[in-house]
């Protein structure tokens, strides 16, 4: 009888404890500090935009991403842009860690074209120039939902204001605008 209880107690506490540990693997991916993103929304109008962010704690992170227009088409002729290098930081307001609504501050470095608009006499010209480097700080905010598996959803919107050589161009603002999809490890 004292062998049957303890191989019972012995059993029940092999199980108990390998409960444990797939608890704590399901637990441990939603405190990954790494992000790679995709934005979905700038592949559908002809540009490549990755975005990594690291969390640095529960309520904060920081991030980078770079965007590169890929298809010279007809879909992107509207594009002025031709890359931006934007870094961020984060400030979350979720339950979850490093996930739910969110404000951010960010920088953006960019390539635009140097296209003008001229007025001559009530007549609109469109003057050629050389591209226009220059930087934009702006802020944005969205929302992120992080699956226990470790998929990440999330969304944003941003503006900014570009600060040294907006005359050379006719914009004066960028903005920041995604629906992307990406995996915290």
């Amino acid at each position: 009888m004292k062998k049957s209880f303890l191989l019972v107690i012995v059993s029940l506490q092999f199980f108990t404890t390998q409960a444990q540990q797939k608890n704590r693997a399901a637990v441990d991916q939603a405190y990954k500090k790494n992000e790679i993103k995709f934005n979905v929304l700038r592949s559908l109008s002809g540009a490549f935009e990755v975005v990594y962010e690291r969390s640095l704690n529960k309520r904060s992170s920081l991030g980078a991403s770079v965007f590169v227009p890929y298809n010279q088409g007809k879909v992107t002729e509207d594009i002025d842009v031709n890359y931006f290098i934007t870094s961020y930081y984060r400030r979350y307001f979720g339950k979850k860690y490093g996930s739910g609504f969110f404000l951010e501050g960010f920088g953006m470095l960019t390539s635009i074209d140097g296209k003008q608009l001229m007025d001559e006499n009530g007549n609109l010209t469109p003057n050629e120039g050389p591209d226009v480097i220059d930087f934009a700080p702006g802020i944005g905010l969205g929302s992120k939902w992080v699956t226990k598996s470790g998929f990440v959803f999330e969304g944003n919107l941003g503006l900014g204001r570009l600060l040294f050589n907006a005359e050379k161009t006719d914009h004066d603002s960028v903005y920041r605008l995604g629906l992307s999809v990406g995996y915290r490890f």
